[in-house]
This record gives C-alpha cells, sequence and structure tokens, in this order.
C-alpha cells in the first residue's frame, strides 16, 4: 500500500456463523454456483517465487528493478500457461522512470460488456521483500485466476485481472490504466476489487465501502466466518482502487491493515494485539515470509473466490431456481446473525407469541422519534424468473385515523420497494411480500426499517422471512 494519502468510489443461504480452521472454507456455501476452496498451499508457494524474486535482486521488488521483472515474468507464465490472454502493459505516462509495465490478463468468456475487475499492486518498497505488501494480495490474486481457469465453469459477466506496478510511488501504474481507457471501456466496468496487504501480522478484516452494492458479496463472505469487518478507513485513497474511484467506478476490496493501530475492541474481537500495529513490519525489512498472517491470508483469498463466483459465474436467467435457504435465520430462531443493524429487537418478546416458533424481531413500537432496522445479504437465484420475499407483519399501533404516521419499508441497496404504516394495523400476522424478480443473478442488501415520529407507538412485529421463487 502506497505510504501518503493522495489529495484529490440473492444464494449465500445458511453460510456458517463460525470461522472455519486455515486452509479451509466453509463446508456449507450455496450460491448460484458454489465458489471453490482456494488452496492455501498454494497461495503460500506463489509468495515463495515472489519472494524469491526478491532475493535475486537486492532484497526487493521495486517497481524499477528487476526483482518487479521477475515478479511480471512468474505471474505471466502461470497465467499464459492457463489459457489467459495476458498483456504487459508499459505505462508510459505518470510512472516513475524505468517503472516495470502493468500486467493484465482476461479470462475470454462471458459477457464483455459487463467486466468485473479484480486488481493487486505487485510492486513494493525498496526497504524490503514486500511479502504483505503486496506479495500477499497478488499471491492470493493468482491462484484465484489459475481456480477459474481450472474450474472453467460458464460466465456469465467477464472476469479481468490485474497487478499493478508503481503503486508505491503514487498509485501510478493502476492510474495510467484507467486513465487511458475509453468512457465506452470504463463503462463496461460493473466494478473493480482492490486487495492490498491482506496477510498483516497483527491486522484485522477491513472491507472497502462496505455498506455498498459492490461490496455486498465480499461482506458477506466474511460476515459467515462471524468476523464482522469494518469499513478500511486506513486505506481509503491509498491504493489502486481509489484510480478507479476517481472515474466513478465502483470498488470495493479487502484489507488487514498497515501502520494503524489495533483497538482494544478489536482485539477483543479477532485477536492480536491493542495498541500495535496492524502490521509491525509495514514498508520494513522484516516484510519477509516470516511474517505472514496464513489465516488471514487463506480467508482473503477464500473471499475473492466468494467474489468471483457471485459477481460471474453462472448463466444469468438460464440457470436454476432454487430459493430454498436464501435468507439465513429467517426465523430468528438461530440468534441474530446473519442479520445486521438494531439486532437488539430480535428476542423471544413476552406478551406477544411469534408467527413460528419462540422468537421474532419487533421494530418500532417506542412511541418516540426512532428509527430501527434489520437487514442481510441475499443472492437471488440466476434462474429464478419470479423472486419474491415474503414475510410474516403484525402491526399494532396507537394511532387512528388515515394518516400514515409511523411507516415499515423493505429496502433493497437502499431502494425502498415496498411500505406499509399505521394504517394498515390490524389482523394479527399477515403474510405480505416484495417483488425481487429484477435482482435475479445478483447479490444485494435487504432491510426492513420502521420509523416512528414523535409520539404515540406503532410496533411492526416480523417473523419467518423466506425467499419463493419459480
Amino acid at each position: 500500500m502506497a505510504g501518503t494519502l493522495l489529495a484529490l468510489v440473492l444464494g449465500l443461504g445458511t453460510l456458517p456463523a463460525a470461522a472455519t480452521p486455515s486452509g479451509t472454507s466453509p463446508a456449507s456455501t450455496p450460491t448460484a454456483l458454489a465458489a471453490p476452496d482456494i488452496s492455501l498451499t498454494a497461495v503460500r508457494a506463489h509468495l515463495d517465487e515472489l519472494s524469491a524474486a526478491a532475493a535475486r535482486n537486492g532484497g526487493n521488488r521495486r517497481s524499477t528493478g528487476q526483482g518487479y521483472r521477475d515478479s511480471v515474468a512468474y505471474v505471466k507464465g502461470k497465467l499464459q500457461a492457463a489459457g489467459y490472454t495476458v498483456t504487459e502493459q508499459p505505462c508510459t505516462s505518470g510512472c516513475t522512470s524505468g517503472a516495470g509495465p502493468n500486467l493484465i490478463a482476461e479470462w475470454p468468456q462471458g459477457d464483455a460488456s459487463a467486466v468485473y475487475m479484480f486488481g493487486a499492486h505487485l510492486d513494493g518498497v525498496s526497504a524490503g521483500p514486500g511479502m504483505n505488501d503486496n506479495g500477499s494480495g497478488s499471491a492470493a490474486l493468482l491462484e484465484n485466476a489459475l481456480t477459474l481457469a481450472r474450474e472453467n465453469p460458464e460466465l456469465r459477466n467477464r472476469v479481468r485481472f490485474a497487478w499493478w506496478t508503481d503503486e508505491e510511488q503514487g498509485l501510478n501504474g493502476s492510474d495510467f490504466y484507467v486513465r487511458t481507457l475509453s468512457s465506452a471501456e470504463r463503462s463496461r466496468i460493473k466494478a473493480y476489487y482492490n486487495f492490498d496487504m491482506v496477510a498483516s501480522l497483527n491486522g484485522g478484516y477491513f472491507v472497502n465501502h462496505i455498506t455498498s452494492a459492490a461490496a455486498a458479496p465480499m461482506k458477506a463472505y466474511w460476515d459467515s466466518l462471524d468476523l464482522r469487518p469494518e469499513e478500511n478507513t486506513e486505506g481509503a485513497g491509498r491504493s489502486d482502487d481509489y484510480s478507479f474511484e476517481r472515474y466513478g467506478i465502483p470498488t470495493s476490496g479487502y484489507a488487514m491493515g498497515a501502520s494503524a493501530r489495533k483497538t482494544s475492541a478489536q482485539a477483543a474481537k479477532w485477536g492480536g494485539t491493542s495498541g500495535a500495529a496492524y502490521d509491525p513490519c509495514y514498508h520494513r525489512s522484516c516484510d519477509t515470509l516470516s511474517n505472514i498472517n496464513t489465516t488471514g491470508l487463506d480467508r482473503a483469498a477464500d473471499g475473492i473466490a466468494f467474489t468471483v463466483w457471485q459477481q460471474a459465474v453462472g448463466t444469468g436467467g438460464g440457470g436454476t431456481c432454487d430459493p430454498a435457504g436464501v435468507v439465513g435465520n429467517g426465523g430468528f430462531e438461530s440468534g441474530t446473525a446473519p442479520w445486521t443493524g438494531t439486532t437488539a429487537v430480535i428476542a423471544a418478546h413476552s406478551g406477544r407469541t411469534a408467527h413460528g416458533g419462540t422468537r421474532f424481531a419487533w421494530l418500532g413500537g417506542n412511541g418516540s422519534t426512532s428509527t430501527e432496522s434489520v437487514g442481510q445479504t441475499v443472492t437471488v437465484p440466476a434462474g429464478c424468473t419470479r423472486a419474491s420475499l415474503d414475510f410474516w407483519l403484525w402491526i399494532e399501533t396507537a394511532e387512528s385515523g388515515s394518516r400514515a404516521y409511523d411507516t415499515f419499508s423493505v429496502r433493497v441497496n437502499g431502494s425502498t420497494l415496498a411500505t406499509w404504516s399505521n394504517v394498515h394495523a390490524g389482523g394479527g400476522w399477515t403474510q405480505r411480500s416484495a417483488d425481487l424478480s429484477a435482482y435475479a443473478g445478483q447479490t444485494v442488501t435487504v432491510t426492513f426499517t420502521a420509523t416512528e415520529d414523535h409520539s404515540l407507538q406503532t410496533g411492526f412485529l416480523l417473523d419467518d422471512v423466506s425467499l419463493s421463487g419459480a
């Protein structure tokens, strides 16, 4: 990751709630097509080669040196052997004099007008071999590309991988790439995902633009491991995703942190040392194979695969429609995960009976100005020509008349699909639905939100959320 801030972007089903051992993926990760496990052994073998490239060439892989060029040659050779269309792109303006090329690899399948791009910078600083910064992102990305080639699934969208030059001098390689694309070429890139420092020794779990639609599959995978990731505030504007953001291309990605220090709350959640830097070897000679967080590296590599499969694999409308299990813990009986938001509203509330089981979500009912919500990220199966989000809703109110004072809305990626209010109170549990057909094949965030005005309560009781489709 560059050292200076520049001044100028539903089949999750029953993803497991607990983290799995290093080197494995969740045993049940039902998606439109399930993503494969990425071999940690293979990722580490790529790191070994990058380390050797540095060792042969003065101990570093700076963009202007032979260590970088050897790194490019290694990655390129692996990709070409796997069947990729690979391009070395010289950076002819804006890069440090003598910097090596960008490396771009595209798998020749899928809709070329809908490109999902995954990138990492391949260069390092002169102080050391750069195994976390950014051998980790480069190696995880390479093994994902090779796995995609081996699996060779049918693609509905195009997948493009990139390894950037001269990031450490100011994001120069990625800036050159995006800057020299035509506006039509930029418009074909539907999202760019960046991976910079994903093996920090004392790291945390950070997602770029964590609440965005682009980030949804990235967050969903780490949520499935109960990692409770946070926004990557330290890395904002400091890595190659910023080059794409400047041109309005949606971005996300993983990071595990650089020189910022881990808080006590983060240490309690993720382990590690409170008050110490996420990467104690950031931009130092000790950024070696001996100081790599293999657990974090494995989780990042598998999350990349999950995102590739969610965004590009499958036949779109030509796939199967199996909505079972798309909504996780829809009856609220298994704690709160994977629901997020005001999860304290989920309980076995006294005085009311759940529609099914013993637990439900009780939003509102405060009698004062308030907003409460629960939501989760889901993937609508690609083969569903009709998809409906179904749920049971009980509305009780102290309001009267025909004016909507308090409301309950269903939102997808922040857009409201349906709304009920105090006007619809009465009748006990009533099944309601919202149409998700337009989102077939997409990973989206579904949110239920209750909003009350300053007086007179309206309670919105929610239970047994599911997806149906055909």
